[in-house]
C-alpha cells in the first residue's frame, strides 16, 4: 500500500521503487537479474531523456515529396504516406549539405578543379520557321451578302493575283449597280440641262469601286446595262491559303474575313534566348540558319528583330531572322538551328549538367571539404555545345561538382524542405 501512494512522475521515488525491487530479487538469489533490471532502467531513462532533446528539433516531410514541410507528424497531403522526421540543424550552414562516402559513391558525385579555357562567342539557338507576318494577306468581304460560290476550297491551295475567289449575292450591292445603270441611262436620254447626271454617274461608279468591284466589271456593267444577281470578287495578292473561314452558302458581314493568303517567298526563323545571352546578340548581326530536314542546308541571314519586351516569368526573349525561300523548299513549322558566331576568348566554362537553372537564376555546387558541398549562385554566359560560360560567381582553383548536381539539389530539398534557390540573395545574378 505504501508503494501505491508514490507519484509516478517523481524520478527519485521511481528509482527507490526500482532499488527495493532489486533488493527483493537479490534476497531470493537473483542478484544478476536485479543488476540487469537496474541497468536497463537507468539506460531506458537516459535514452528517453535524449530522445526528448532530439525531438524538440524535428520537422516532418515526405520521402516522395520533400517539398512538404510540416511541424507535426501526419500524412503527406499529396500521396498520403506517413511523414518522416528530419533533424533541423539551426547552427549549421543552411547553404551546405554533408554526404558520407557511401552516398557520394552511390550518387556518382564527381568534381573538377575550375580552370579557364577558350570559348567562342558561338551561340547556337534552337528555332522554328514561321510565316512572315508581313507577307500575310486577308481577303475580306467588301459588302454584306451570301457567298454562293467558292473557287478555292482547300487549305494550302495556291492563289494567283487576279484569280476569282468567290461569287456573292448582295441586295445592297445589286441596288448600287442598278443605281449606276439608271444614272447612265438618264445621262444619255435627258442630258445635263437641269441635273448634272455626269456627277451622279461618277458618284455611283465610286461607290461600286469602294465595294470591291474592278474597273473592268464596272465598264462591262455600263455597256450591257444588265444587272447580274451575283458579283465575282478577285484576289489582289498571290499566296497559299492558310485559313478558310467560310463555306458556300454562308452569309458574311461587311469586313468579315473570307480567307487568308501567305506569301512564302520569305520566312521567319524565330528562336528564344535567355536574357543573359542577349548582350551577345545585336540587330543586323550576321547569322546562319541550318535546316536539318533538308540535309542540314545552310542559309545566311541577318537578325532583323529583337523583342524589346522580356517575359518576367521565363526570363527568355525572342529573336528573328528573315530568310529567302527559294523554290519553296522551306515550310513553316520546320525546326532550325540559328548560329551566331564571334571570336573566342578565355573564360571559366562548366559542363551543362553542372549548372542548375530556373526562373530564379543559375547555381552550381562547390566542394568546400571532403563530403561537404555548398551551393553558389552564378551568372552564365554563352552556351557552346555542352559547355556553359560562367561570367561571375566562381574563381579558378575552386572545386565544382560536374556530375550529380541534380542529386545534391534533391538531397538539399529533402533535408531542408525547400528549393535550394528559394530565398537566396541573387546579388544581381542573372540567368
Amino acid at each position: 500500500m505504501i508503494y501505491k501512494k508514490i507519484k509516478k512522475d517523481n524520478f527519485l521515488e521511481k528509482k527507490l521503487m526500482q532499488l527495493k525491487f532489486c533488493l527483493r530479487l537479490s534476497a531470493f538469489g537473483f542478484l544478476p537479474i536485479a543488476f540487469s533490471v537496474l541497468l536497463f532502467s537507468s539506460c531506458k531513462e537516459k535514452k528517453k531523456t535524449e530522445t526528448v532533446v532530439v525531438q524538440k528539433a524535428l520537422y516532418y516531410t515526405c520521402s516522395m515529396h520533400p517539398q512538404v514541410h510540416a511541424d507535426k507528424p501526419g500524412n503527406c497531403p499529396i500521396c498520403g504516406m506517413k511523414l518522416i522526421a528530419v533533424t533541423k540543424t539551426s547552427n549549421s550552414n543552411t547553404m551546405q549539405i554533408h554526404l558520407s562516402p557511401e552516398q557520394i559513391h552511390l550518387g556518382n558525385i564527381q568534381t573538377d578543379t575550375i580552370e579557364k579555357s577558350n570559348i567562342g562567342d558561338k551561340l547556337i539557338l534552337t528555332g522554328t520557321l514561321n510565316f512572315n507576318q508581313d507577307k500575310l494577306t486577308s481577303v475580306n468581304a467588301r459588302v454584306e451578302g451570301r457567298i454562293d460560290k467558292l473557287y478555292f476550297k482547300n487549305m494550302g491551295d495556291y492563289v494567283k493575283k487576279g484569280d476569282k475567289i468567290y461569287d456573292i449575292y448582295s441586295e445592297e450591292l445589286n441596288n448600287a449597280k442598278q443605281d449606276y445603270v439608271n444614272a447612265l441611262e438618264q445621262e444619255s436620254t435627258v442630258g445635263n440641262s437641269l441635273i448634272n447626271y455626269a456627277t451622279l454617274v461618277e458618284s455611283a461608279k465610286t461607290k461600286l469601286r469602294l465595294w470591291g468591284m474592278t474597273n473592268v466589271q464596272i465598264t462591262e456593267l455600263g455597256q450591257s446595262k444588265q444587272v447580274p444577281t451575283h458579283t465575282s470578287f478577285y484576289s489582289t495578292q498571290s499566296g497559299y491559303i492558310t485559313s478558310l473561314n467560310v463555306n458556300e452558302g454562308d452569309y458574311v458581314m461587311e469586313g468579315g474575313t473570307v480567307l487568308q493568303l501567305a506569301d512564302l517567298s520569305t520566312l521567319w526563323a524565330e528562336a528564344q534566348v535567355y536574357t543573359t545571352q542577349m548582350p551577345f546578340i545585336n540587330k543586323s548581326e550576321n547569322a546562319t540558319v541550318q535546316i536539318p530536314d533538308l540535309n542540314n542546308q545552310i542559309i545566311n541571314g541577318k537578325i532583323d528583330f529583337i523583342n524589346p519586351e522580356m517575359n518576367p516569368d521565363s526570363r527568355i526573349n525572342l529573336v528573328r531572322l528573315t530568310i529567302s525561300n527559294k523554290n519553296n523548299q522551306l515550310h513553316p513549322g520546320m525546326p532550325v538551328y540559328i548560329t551566331i558566331s564571334k571570336a573566342k576568348h578565355p573564360s571559366i566554362t562548366l559542363p551543362s549538367d553542372a549548372v542548375l537553372r530556373d526562373s530564379d537564376g543559375a547555381m552550381v555546387w562547390i566542394q568546400t571539404n571532403p563530403g561537404v558541398y555548398e551551393m553558389r549562385m552564378v551568372t552564365t554566359g554563352i552556351d557552346e555545345n555542352d559547355a556553359i560560360e560562367i561570367t561571375s560567381g566562381l574563381e579558378t582553383g575552386e572545386v565544382v561538382v560536374t556530375s550529380g548536381a541534380y542529386l545534391l539539389n534533391s538531397e538539399y530539398i529533402f533535408e531542408h524542405g525547400s528549393n535550394s534557390m528559394a530565398g537566396m540573395d541573387m546579388g544581381g545574378m542573372k540567368m
